[in-house]
């Protein structure tokens, strides 16, 4: 029943040492909504990070971390351009265009990264009422289908929004995974490349729950505390939140769990590669997506759960964590070159 599948990095479990973390916290009272020791220390984790201008607000989930980086930047008559793939189109429930109000603009991507180019042509209608006025560019680091922008790739977004006065917000749910794929800090791809709000996650990491909303520019972020609340992602204990991500960053958890997740990943698409299987986008995280046949497929779901991804062409998804095993690999592996064989 508990057995480890390729389906989300959601489904792992939570790291020993963020358990034990909230246990030591777990003693006595302190004050709540963020006023207490542990989220204070937190948020200078943060600041040693990213610098000290930034500002924090712990969320609940990822949704709500893009909900309030977006409602914080925009007004309704707003529009956010962001790849059809993106999270906060395909996986939000609406949550960023219902809670903001502002209208989200899929652009399609062959790899799940925008350009300047693909975004160009959405660039329309300035200061005509009419017409959504476009204000933020969203993207994902890593990506839904587990690939990379490079800091040059990032920089050249950042100064096309520069031009024409709108923000750029970076989902970073997976942020950890690019860290170590990019070997480079955080903020040389995101402070320092021109993102302006980043929603900084470490549930599929190996946290229990809670992330991070940062505020590059403290000028952008004078309403956020208002709109946390409003968006019912002020936590009252947030010592719960905080004293993970204090967990997370000593001893550089958060940079093993997802080293080993980004290690499984190209271990197995090396294998399935090497059984003949198409493998569809460069596996530079953690994801790997690739063809199967669906009878295959469903067979191997019958033993594993993972992610049909795009059925018309036969598109699965497998995800690794920071607790997916050698073995894991090996078995899963081994059961689809059975079927392969078959």
């Amino acid at each position: 029943m508990n057995k480890r599948g390729f389906a989300s990095d959601n489904n792992s479990g939570v790291h020993p040492a963020i358990i034990e973390a909230i246990s030591k916290c777990n003693r006595g009272h302190v004050t709540g909504y963020g006023t207490d020791h542990y989220t204070a220390q937190a948020i200078n984790e943060f600041k040693k990070r990213f610098g000290n201008e930034t500002n924090v607000y712990f969320v609940f989930n990822g949704t709500g971390a893009n909900v309030l980086a977006i409602s914080t930047l925009s007004q309704s008559f707003h529009s956010v351009i962001c790849p059809s793939t993106a999270h906060i189109v395909v996986d939000e429930c609406g949550a960023p265009e219902k809670i903001s109000g502002c209208k989200l603009i899929p652009v399609h991507t062959p790899d799940g990264k925008l350009t300047p180019e693909l975004i160009k042509p959405h660039l329309h209608g300035f200061g005509f009422e009419h017409h959504s006025q476009p204000k933020i560019i969203s993207i994902s680091q890593v990506t839904e289908m587990g690939t990379l922008y490079s800091v040059n790739e990032i920089k050249a977004i950042t100064k096309l929004a520069r031009h024409y006065g709108m923000y750029v917000h970076m989902d970073g749910a997976r942020i950890a995974n690019a860290a170590v794929a990019l070997n480079l800090p955080f903020k040389a791809f995101t402070v320092d490349a021109g993102i302006d709000v980043l929603s900084f996650g470490g549930t599929k990491n190996g946290m229990m729950m809670g992330e991070a909303v940062l505020f590059f520019d403290k000028n952008l972020s004078e309403n956020a505390k208002y709109i946390r609340k409003q968006s019912a992602q002020l936590f009252s204990k947030m010592r719960f939140v905080a004293a993970q991500f204090l967990a997370y960053f000593e001893n550089d958890v958060w940079k093993e769990n997802a080293t080993h997740a980004n290690k499984m990943a190209a271990v197995l698409a090396q294998k399935a590669s090497e059984m003949g299987v198409q493998i569809t986008q460069k596996v530079e995280a953690n994801g790997v997506f690739a063809i199967l046949d669906d009878a295959i497929s469903e067979k191997l779901l019958q033993e594993y759960f993972f992610y049909p991804w795009d059925e018309n062409r036969h598109e699965v998804r497998w995800m690794t964590s920071f607790d997916t095993s050698a073995d894991d690999v090996k078995h899963f592996c081994a059961r689809l070159k059975e079927l392969l064989n078959a």
